[in-house]
């Protein structure tokens, strides 16, 4: 049986494509591309019952706004940010909030919700937040927790038959890998300036 394709989806793979291949070059209007993104996933997500994803997006949109001011305004003498390593005191901090949110966020699904993965979509959930965190602040390793993020996001989304979602993640998955290259060529770049 084939299922037709849902326009908010479509859309939302489009602008979500686009939106990470910016954020690989380091091109500022990723942010403002990557709202349009998460706010058609609200629909998309709130559709497929996994609701941990929609109220990410929601998340998302904040963390947008506020990652679009962050790479015009929180570098040096409040200029444009530049890719950086992730400090070590955020590092335990930010794997023990990810593990937290997400025993807590499936616990929460599982109880009181029809949630279809509670704790595999909260985990997700969880994680794509200490992601997204890392990049509005041009953390190099962002890309590494994205990777691990989206195999698994590719999986929860075949499993719930939403193709051209998980199409889009192995897209991401590929751009989260040339993510890191990228913004390691940055980083030594700036290193040699």
């Amino acid at each position: 049986m084939t299922t037709a394709l849902d326009p908010y989806e479509v859309a939302g793979v489009v602008f979500g494509v686009l939106g990470v291949y910016l954020t690989v070059r380091e091109n500022v209007w990723c942010w403002p591309v990557g709202l349009v993104n998460v706010l058609l996933y609200v629909v998309v997500f709130r559709e497929a019952r996994l609701y941990a994803d929609m109220g990410l997006q929601v998340v998302y949109a904040v963390l947008c706004v506020y990652g679009w001011y962050a790479w015009l305004h929180g570098g040096e003498d409040r200029g444009a940010l530049a890719v950086s390593r992730t400090p070590d005191r955020w590092r335990g901090p930010l794997l023990l909030a990810g593990a937290a949110a997400a025993s807590l966020l499936g616990f929460l699904l599982k109880r009181h919700t029809d949630a279809a993965l509670p704790y595999w979509d909260s985990s997700t959930t969880a994680f794509s937040l200490v992601a997204q965190w890392m990049q509005t602040r041009k953390w190099l390793e962002n890309w590494w927790v994205w990777i691990v993020v989206d195999v698994v996001y590719v999986g929860m989304y075949v499993y719930k038959d939403l193709l051209a979602t998980a199409v889009l993640y192995a897209v991401f998955l590929a751009l989260a890998v040339l993510g890191d290259r990228e913004w390691r060529r940055s980083l030594v770049a700036q290193g040699a300036a």
